[in-house]
Parts: structure tokens; C-alpha cells; sequence
């Protein structure tokens, strides 16, 4: 039976074209752009200059407080400048930009670039945790937290549970389904490393229901096992959601912000950290690379790049076939939460986890019209909100009143704006109104 969490949600159709499709290898680009944000938290500081050279592997920007994260280049080559460039939400944002060498490749000495599987890890929790945090690891999913903070959770939280998110539950993204299928053995030992540097006795690996190759899989892998168990999860968006995952495998509620899931015991990771988690562990190899998809139902071919950061999104829409004519959106990430990008210039971040290419028909608005007070948002909303009392909020720039009715807990999942029978832009307000009562707080923590 599949379990489901208990508030909300919708049914969408999941498009995965590229389901199928094995992981490929992108080559490396002959410009490489690293923003120096790619991360919740402090940007990253350049620690090399104009002329220097690099190699793969080499450190070039340092995350020196704790809420940040190491860049390192992805490319053999030289650094060209360190500038502004544009980013996903199309401002100008400082990047570090590298013109490769196109020589032979030359990696960090240190680094085992071997594909043999390293399965007993010998470091201490205190000497993962700091790995990971040299690697510059981030959560892959999209939310991009620093992997290393999660692994230290406040000294008044006990966690017991360690739950990896396999749902991949957005349209279109079918990377992390590769990624499982195609790299399982480095998967389970970084699922053990995991469960060392937390100090817990088990782990749950929730799959959704539309990837039964998987389940298959990995419930082979771990038959007989008690300290890690597959959680078969029903189709429904948005099931990969942190707060939900912990619902629909543990039945536990993580409470408002600033709460977090440590704070019921839980820590999760995306199955893409996971296998991250590995490199940088076993082989001391940064994060220099990722899967990212490339779909749309009219790209003439759907696919998963393995891709070097820092490669102009260009050079994996030329892979996919080019920019299909009808095309009226280009997303950085999936229809549901994803953002539209300006130009195909931008960068592959560590956030990149899939570009979608919408249709005219796919991308066009309908005319707006009032609220027929049906409550379907509220029906939809897996926070329990309301989304139709937030998006007035931002009418009347009742900001207070929005912090109120708990508008800092919306995941911006767009389920309500999905529901809507009046063609509302409910998401759009309430990211607006959301960014607004956010600011207001930040402001008041540092008066304190």
C-alpha cells in the first residue's frame, strides 16, 4: 500500500519523457561561470585571481562562515575574470569565470577519479561531516541548504531517523530516477555514511509509485535489512516536499517556522546529495558536476547530462535538439515550482536539477476573474493555508496580518494556483507577499 501525507496536494499528470533515457556525459564547456552564490546562505569567497590557473577539483571560492558553501572549478583552465553575470532570476550576481584550457584534463592530485565502489567508509562522524563540508556540498533537490549544517543539528534535538527523498515528484524531472537506477551501489554506501555522521540506527528511502523500476531495485538491495527501509509513496505532487516526505513516511508534523525537521527528530537528503555525499567521502571529489534533465513534450530529444557546474544552459538545449519552435517558456527546473530564465546564457548551478521547455499553449495565461469562494486552493494546500486570504493580503499590503495567517510555512508548491477556477495568479502573490513579511523579519532579528 502506498502512503501519502495528509493534508492537500493535487493529482498532476507527470511527464517523464526522458524516464527511460540513461544518463550521458555533456562535454565540458569552453567557458565556465561559477556565481558565488549557489547556496542558502553567505556567498562563497573568491580565493583565486584574474590569471591564476586551476585544475578540476581546484577550491576557488571558500564558504568561510557557516551558513555557506565551497565552489570549486569544474574545468582545467585559467580564470578569466571575476565579474558580474546573470543569474537564474535574471539580476547580475558576482561569478568567478574560467576559460578552460581544452587541453588534457588535469584533476587535483587528491582526488580518485576510479569508478570502483568504496564501500566501508573509516573516518569518524566529526571527519564526514567535514568532507562534506570541504566538497561544497548543498542539498540537491533545489532547495540548496548546506549538506554539512543538517548533519550538526542543534544539541536539543535527538534525531532518530534519516529519510532520503527519491520522489522527484515535479513534471518532466527524471534525473534522480537515473541516478538511482544507474548508480544504486554508491547510493546505499552513501546512505551508510549518512546514518554514521547523524548516529542513527535507520533510514527510509521514499520512492513514488510512478517508479516501480526502483522500488524493484532497491527493495532487492535491502531485503532482510531492518536499519533501512523502502517507503513506496502514491503519485501526488508536491510528495517530494520536506515537511510532507516526513509526514507520508513517519506520520510526524514539523511545526511552523522556525521550526525544522530536526526538531521531530528527522533529517532529510535528496538521493542526489546522497550520491554526492559518496564522492566527496570516499573518492574526496567536490561537487563539481550533476545531473540535470533537459524535457518538454515538443524537445525532439528528452534526456539526462551528466553536467560539469558552470555550463552555459545553451550547451544542454543544443544536446536536447535545440529550442523547439513553439517554445514560450524556458524553466529552470519544473513547471510547478520552477522559474522562468531570460536567457540560455546562465550557468548550471548546484541547484539545476532539470530545464523544461514549455509550449505557447502550455505557458498561456487565461483571463483572471473573481474568486467564487469555492475553497479548492484551500483544499490543495499541503500547509494548511489559505491561499486565497494570503493573495488578498498582498492586494492590501496587509503584511502583518499575512505573517499572521502563516504565510513564512508556504513551500510555493503552486498547487493552489493549479486548482484555481477563476484562473487566479495566487502563487505569484503570495511569493510576493511572502518575500515582503520575510524581509520585515530579517529586518527585526537584526535590530535585536
Amino acid at each position: 500500500m502506498s502512503r501519502t501525507f495528509a493534508i492537500g496536494g493535487v493529482d498532476i499528470k507527470d511527464y517523464k519523457l526522458s524516464c527511460n533515457k540513461a544518463i550521458e556525459t555533456l562535454p565540458s564547456p569552453a567557458l565556465a561561470f561559477f556565481p558565488l552564490s549557489q547556496h542558502i546562505g553567505a556567498p562563497a569567497v573568491p580565493v583565486v585571481a584574474v590569471g591564476d590557473s586551476v585544475k578540476v577539483g581546484t577550491l576557488i571560492a571558500r564558504g568561510e562562515s557557516v551558513m555557506s558553501a565551497s565552489i570549486h572549478s569544474s574545468v582545467c583552465g585559467v580564470v578569466k575574470k571575476i565579474d558580474a553575470v546573470q543569474s537564474v532570476n535574471g539580476t547580475n550576481v558576482p561569478a568567478i569565470v574560467i576559460e578552460s584550457s581544452g587541453d588534457a584534463e588535469e584533476w587535483e592530485s587528491e582526488i580518485d577519479r576510479s569508478a570502483d565502489v568504496i564501500s566501508e567508509c573509516a573516518l569518524s562522524a566529526e571527519q564526514i561531516v567535514d568532507r562534506i563540508r570541504n566538497a561544497g556540498i548543498v542539498g540537491l533537490g533545489g532547495a540548496c541548504f548546506p549538506t554539512h549544517v543538517k548533519l550538526v543539528p542543534p544539541k536539543d534535538c535527538k534525531i532518530d531517523s534519516l529519510i532520503i527523498n527519491g520522489v522527484e515528484c515535479e513534471p518532466f524531472l527524471t534525473a534522480d530516477h537515473r541516478l538511482m537506477l544507474e548508480h544504486s551501489a554508491e547510493i546505499v554506501v552513501g546512505i551508510e555514511i549518512l546514518k554514521k555522521a547523524l548516529d542513527v540506527n535507520i533510514a527510509y528511502l521514499g520512492i513514488e509509485s510512478n517508479k516501480k523500476d526502483a522500488i524493484v531495485l532497491y527493495d532487492r538491495l535491502f531485503s532482510g535489512r531492518k536499519d533501512i527501509k523502502v517507503v513506496k509513496l502514491k503519485k501526488k505532487y508536491p510528495q517530494g516536499g520536506e515537511k510532507q516526505l516526513i509526514d507520508a513516511v513517519l506520520g510526524r508534523r514539523v511545526p511552523n517556522p522556525p521550526a525544522l525537521p530536526a526538531n521531530v527528530g528527522v533529517v532529510v537528503e535528496n538521493v542526489a546529495t546522497v550520491y554526492a555525499v559518496y564522492q566527496a567521502v570516499q573518492k574526496n571529489h567536490p561537487l563539481i558536476d550533476r545531473v540535470v534533465t533537459v524535457s518538454g513534450t515538443d524537445v525532439q530529444n528528452p534526456c539526462n547530462l551528466l553536467v560539469r557546474l558552470g555550463t552555459p544552459v545553451s550547451q544542454l538545449i543544443e544536446k536536447a535538439g535545440g529550442v523547439p519552435q513553439d517554445t514560450a517558456k524556458i524553466l529552470h527546473g519544473g513547471p510547478m515550482m520552477g522559474k522562468v530564465i531570460q536567457s540560455t546564457d546562465i550557468a548550471v548551478t548546484k541547484g539545476t536539477g532539470g530545464i523544461v521547455m514549455l509550449t505557447v499553449e502550455q505557458s498561456k495565461r487565461k483571463p483572471e476573474m473573481n474568486c467564487v469562494r469555492c475553497a479548492k486552493c484551500v483544499e490543495a494546500c499541503p500547509m494548511g493555508l489559505e491561499p486565497y486570504l494570503l493573495a488578498r493580503c498582498a492586494k492590501e499590503q496587509n503584511w502583518d496580518y499575512a505573517a499572521e495567517c502563516g504565510i513564512m510555512s508556504c513551500i510555493e508548491c503552486g498547487c493552489c494556483q493549479s486548482t484555481c477556477p477563476s484562473m487566479r495568479p495566487l502563487l505569484d502573490w503570495v511569493r510576493y507577499t511572502k518575500s515582503k513579511v520575510g524581509a520585515i523579519i530579517r529586518e527585526r532579528n537584526n535590530k535585536k
